[in-house]
């Protein structure tokens, strides 16, 4: 008997009698880490071999942390997914405590701030934790609420949680931008899952005008002497990413350093292994901006391939979510979708001085063990709900 097949939405083409694969998401998520792997051993190796006497310090980290989360991906890949509606509270729960641990002694310190802890000798990111389990308590929450969300009252209901969260990481960890990427996260599966649009419209143009008037607040302190020593450490990041020249010797120098090294690369860089920028002149080189490295090294071509690979993973989400059985597994997929792209999107524009400078990794590029492995989990839960999809008979 003859096998038939039918197309469905973004050109998936599968037999009815298999579940569907999504092989191009998965390669596409193994080249990326394959090419950090590469870059943090371009970007890293000077600055490990001074300070560990072993130029592969970084490297053989981010690999053993890479295989782990390779691991749980295939593992997490044949779960199924509506497995993890019983585990939404408990998600959200654990979240919380991890982030709390912090400001116990199993917290770590490293490059003057506190956003790590320690267990059973491995370190641990509690923001990246949240991250995930953010995004299975909203997908189980939007899916409980049902037609409620469409209300004001169950808007603000629903940002409650991930908002409590946020604040948390943000106090607690002093760590921002985790905190909007959690936010962000929130607000992209609550607005697919709302059909009124016109509130969201709203809040956005609330908040960047909130955004706006704390810029010229901040502008206006600058003016005075007595207010300039008033500011805190982000109102001067501020300044100086509206004028890096002026803190060249302080909050400016990381920015303009990765400047001098996006410009310095030119269309096809200076070739692999051969920047200048990562020899003790950009501090995280092989962290935060090591886009800056990818385009000092590759230029404008390396940069844009890399974007065009996000964008190809970001697309597969999209193609999942729509084909996706239910709106519990449509949602996780948005949500894995949005922390890629949110992430993506503002490292980029720190290493491009689009936005002040602030500490955000680049998805699988970037050295980071905990971001890596809870980011290839993430990917196992859109593989497996890319493999609930059916295909109906023509």
């Amino acid at each position: 008997m003859a096998t038939r097949f039918r197309t469905v939405q973004g050109g998936i083409r599968q037999s009815n009698n298999e579940p569907y694969f999504d092989y191009s998401l998965l390669f596409t998520v193994l080249f990326l880490i394959a090419f950090g792997l590469m870059m943090i051993y371009s970007s890293s190796s000077y600055k490990a071999n001074l300070d560990y006497d072993d130029s592969a310090y970084f490297l053989k980290k981010q690999l053993v942390a890479a295989l782990f989360g390779i691991a749980g991906m295939v593992v997490v890949s044949r779960v199924p997914y509506h497995v993890w509606e019983g585990f939404a509270v408990p998600a959200y729960i654990v979240s919380a405590v991890l982030i709390v641990l912090v400001k116990t002694p199993l917290g770590i310190t490293s490059h003057g701030a506190t956003r790590w802890i320690k267990i059973m000798g491995f370190s641990l990111q509690p923001a990246e934790v949240a991250k995930l389990g953010m995004i299975i308590f909203l997908a189980c929450l939007v899916c409980k609420m049902g037609k409620r969300i469409r209300t004001t009252k169950g808007l603000f209901a629903l940002l409650i949680p991930p908002g409590i969260i946020a604040v948390m990481v943000w106090k607690i960890t002093q760590n921002m931008s985790s905190a909007i990427i959690i936010l962000g996260i929130a607000m992209l599966m609550i607005f697919v899952a709302s059909p009124d649009y016109k509130r969201f419209v709203i809040m956005a143009l609330a908040g960047s005008s909130v955004i706006a008037l704390a810029v010229f607040a901040i502008v206006k302190m600058a003016e005075s002497p007595e207010m300039m020593e008033k500011l805190e450490f982000r109102g001067l990041r501020i300044l100086a990413w509206l004028n890096p020249e002026a803190y060249a010797d302080g909050k400016g120098f990381q920015t303009l350093q990765a400047l001098y090294a996006i410009g310095s690369g030119g269309i096809f860089g200076k070739g692999l292994g051969e920047s200048i920028q990562k020899l003790g002149f950009l501090p995280e080189a092989q962290n935060d901006m090591i886009f800056s490295i990818i385009c000092e090294e590759l230029g404008l071509f390396g940069a844009v391939a890399v974007i065009l690979l996000f964008l190809l993973l970001i697309w597969r989400c999209m193609i999942i979510a729509n084909n996706a059985p239910d709106l519990f597994g449509a949602l996780l997929v948005v949500g894995v979708m949005g922390h890629l792209a949110i992430q993506v999107i503002l490292n980029i524009a720190v290493c491009t001085s689009v936005i002040p400078n602030t500490g955000i990794s680049l998805p699988f590029i970037s050295y980071g063990g905990s971001s890596v492995m809870f980011l290839l989990v993430e990917i196992g839960i859109v593989l497996n709900v890319g493999r609930s999809i059916r295909l109906k008979d023509l």
